[in-house]
């Protein structure tokens, strides 16, 4: 078995990858203007003939949303398609996206000020709350306004490795092409203690809106009008190394641009009782949610995890 397993790896790696890596890389070379329109056959293949997690989105909104019309819910699952599909290309377009074509779309605000942030207050650790709203496969370009403020200071992202070897290489390559430092999450605490040791002031983006396995849930929220299990470990991690905490709002401002303000969440993570500065973080998602409902990941099976189904799973155990 191990050597079949090996075999597969070697074969989609050796072949699968530069084949895939090669179509990916001659798409992004299009103008956005004419991915964008691949992305509108795209939502009409998407939304009307593969019906994809339609039930789910739709069941999302209206338990999200319990205060707006069926109208209004019908509008906000259309507007959310045809981002989901502009958000697809324009992750390709990130394989080959000049530098300066990224800052022209994805401006970021608050950079200057969390690094200087990191210098008056000598710290080494800036921790950033992300999710999965806007673009954030985008917002990967962050080191490079970091580093523009100061050369010294390291950018990097927690990710979650794909299933599929090719698929996580792939993104890989592209969410470290504006020198980003990819870190899987299981190596996170890690990562963050060889960079204490060895002095390097690190700034790390952590999107923390995903759904924890039963073994990882230690605390529940009130999120969207259900309770919600969520990650922790953003606030565990930055209360161990003292880390200064942000959250980054996105905005849409229009197709193709972004707007990312990074605003300070805490003056210090440690004064705060456990799983206040995580709950305060979801606040403000929520309120990113309501201001502009269709860019938020509403495919994604947030609540496929209950409260009761908890308890009882406790109770069991007991």
């Amino acid at each position: 078995m191990c050597v079949r397993l090996k075999k597969d790896t070697f074969v989609a790696m050796k072949v699968c990858y530069p084949l895939v890596f090669a179509a990916v890389w001659l798409l992004s070379l299009l103008p956005l203007r004419v991915l964008y329109v691949l992305s509108d056959v795209l939502r009409l293949l998407v939304f009307h003939v593969v019906r994809y997690r339609r039930a789910v989105v739709h069941d999302n909104l209206c338990r999200s949303f319990p205060d707006r019309t069926a109208e209004e819910i019908a509008r906000i699952e259309k507007d959310f398609y045809a981002w989901f599909c502009d958000y697809m290309v324009e992750t390709v377009k990130l394989c080959t996206i000049s530098e300066r074509e990224m800052r022209r779309r994805m401006r970021f605000t608050g950079v200057a000020d969390m690094v200087h942030d990191l210098e008056r207050g000598h710290r080494l650790f800036a921790f950033i709350f992300l999710a999965h709203y806007g673009n954030w496969e985008w917002v990967s370009s962050l080191t490079a306004y970091i580093q523009e403020v100061n050369p010294q200071v390291t950018g990097g992202q927690i990710y979650h490795p794909l299933r599929s070897k090719v698929a996580d290489r792939l993104f890989l390559y592209m969410r470290s092409r504006f020198r980003g430092v990819n870190i899987p999450m299981k190596e996170t605490l890690r990562y963050v203690l060889r960079q204490r040791q060895a002095g390097r002031p690190t700034i790390i983006g952590f999107i923390a809106d995903q759904n924890p396995k039963w073994n990882s849930i230690h605390h529940w929220t009130d999120f969207l009008h259900r309770k919600t299990p969520v990650f922790t470990g953003t606030e565990k991690i930055g209360k161990s190394v003292d880390a200064l905490i942000y959250y980054a709002h996105v905005v849409r401002i229009r197709r193709g641009y972004y707007e990312c303000r990074i605003t300070r969440l805490t003056d210090d993570v440690r004064q705060y009782r456990d799983f206040d500065v995580t709950d305060r973080y979801f606040r403000l998602l929520e309120q990113s949610i309501q201001a502009q409902p269709a860019i938020w990941l509403w495919t994604h099976k947030r609540w496929k995890r209950t409260y009761e189904e908890f308890l009882e799973r406790q109770r069991q155990a007991e």
